[in-house]
């Protein structure tokens, strides 16, 4: 069993083997993150600025609170279920999943109440306009994390199509075929009604991500008493947590806070732009999936040449197509972003500003994956933690002043420290240069 396992991990590390299996991601991901974004296109025209700005500030409240209801058990369990099918050691493999579950659920149900009571109090004595959406929107919570942790739980059962498939495809499907019906009995489509929607989707997308991972390990390992080891997984969880929180707020702060700043129709307008922006990150965020392993392999293996050979080819795939669609975004900002609507139109200088700080983004490589997959993730955890907290500073004194442009430059001057910090991390402890300059340095010598 050894043996076989090793051979495969090794072969893994081949260029081409990893040229594969990043092409098989980026058909997946391009399916699911052209479909999101005509999800986002079509409910921003039938709703409006306004009720698209609240559904929306309420999907990022709800991933940011998925994240203390997953206790990083994501990421975890994806490191867990790995060794448990190498060792063969299915009655701890089948603990993991349960507890996990529970976990998952248990707490997230608490948040849940918890915030269901809070809201009603803030609205019983300082009443706000989307009280109502909340009440509706906290229930997505428990569900947001459970698409969290399966998403990684059938990474690491090796079902790529099964892990991606039902929250990238399936579930903005759906919220697109109930956005349709709604918008076209009533001529009119609110945030409520599409945040009744999107719970009642999720919840069918999960139950059947949780019946599908729940045959295939039937299947695969039988009946067999759990075995159960809280402790040991809660200690790689709770680092993982930490880490992960962060890189939420960095995602998230900025939608969130203007809408506390600013208003649901600003939420609206700036999230056209955040989400067009994504599109420059598509490639980064598809061949990561895919590469991320071998990063952890060889660094094992202590093959800083073949390490620096793989991290300079991934960051050459990410950065070369990346540029060509920043580049294209930048120049017809105004047209792609009129598809949502005109007055949309404003968000464009957003939109151009966002795209700098993912352009620093592929110039520097993937640095957090290198940073966590070397046992570096305490550092990691130190330059995410610092780069939320400064983003949230940013933000707080930027929209203010500048509206939501000051809400893309904090993001965009948090993307820059986080990254350059990360990469001269990089340089110093894992001793390779994962920036695009080191392959252009290469490049010349060679010629």
């Amino acid at each position: 069993m050894t043996t076989t396992s090793l051979s495969e991990t090794q072969s893994s590390v081949k260029l081409s083997v990893l040229a594969k299996n990043s092409a098989t991601i980026l058909l997946l991901q391009a399916a699911g993150t052209i479909l999101s974004y005509l999800t986002q296109v079509c409910l921003a025209q039938w709703m409006g600025k306004t009720e698209y700005g609240i559904y929306e500030y309420v999907i990022s409240w709800s991933l940011v609170l998925a994240i203390p209801a997953s206790l990083g058990l994501p990421r975890a369990v994806l490191r867990f279920i790995s060794e448990y099918r190498v060792r063969q050691e299915w009655a701890e493999l089948w603990g993991l999943l349960l507890s996990s579950w529970q976990f998952t659920v248990g707490i997230g149900l608490l948040l849940c109440l918890g915030a269901t009571e809070i809201i009603s109090f803030l609205d019983r004595h300082h009443s706000f306009s989307y009280a109502s959406v909340f009440l509706v929107g906290i229930w997505l919570v428990p569900l947001q994390a459970l698409i969290q942790l399966q998403e990684d739980m059938v990474r690491g059962v090796d079902n790529i199509p099964l892990a991606y498939a039902p929250s990238k495809i399936l579930w903005p499907l759906f919220v697109l075929g109930s956005g349709l019906f709604l918008f076209q009995q009533n001529h009119c489509l609110t945030g409520i009604q599409m945040t009744r929607m999107a719970l009642v989707t999720l919840l069918i997308v999960v139950v059947f991500q949780v019946g599908c991972l729940w045959f295939k390990l039937k299947e695969e390992i039988g009946e067999i008493k759990p075995v159960y080891k809280p402790r040991q997984w809660l200690l790689v969880a709770l680092p993982l947590f930490l880490n992960r929180t962060f890189e939420i707020l960095l995602t998230q702060t900025d939608i969130i806070m203007v809408g506390v700043l600013i208003g649901a129709g600003a939420v609206g307008i700036y999230s056209a732009a955040a989400k067009t922006a994504l599109w420059t990150a598509f490639f980064l965020h598809s061949i990561n999936l895919a590469t991320t392993p071998a990063y952890a392999i060889l660094y094992a293996q202590g093959d800083r040449e073949e390490l620096q050979k793989v991290v300079a080819k991934v960051t050459l795939w990410i950065f070369v197509p990346s540029v060509a669609i920043a580049i294209i975004l930048a120049i017809f900002a105004q047209p792609i972003l009129r598809i949502f609507g005109p007055e949309f139109l404003v968000s464009h200088w957003s939109l151009k500003i966002l795209i700098i700080g993912y352009l620093v983004d592929f110039l520097c490589g993937p640095v957090g994956n290198l940073m966590v997959m070397t046992g570096n993730q305490n550092q990691a955890v130190v330059v995410s933690g610092f780069c939320a907290f400064m983003n949230v500073g940013l933000n707080a004194i930027l929209i203010p002043q500048f509206g939501v442009e000051g809400a893309a430059i904090a993001t965009t001057l948090t993307l820059v420290t986080w990254n350059v910090w990360q990469c001269i991390l990089v340089i110093k402890n894992v001793e390779i240069n994962p920036s695009i300059f080191y392959y252009l340095q290469i490049g010349k010598k060679s010629t």
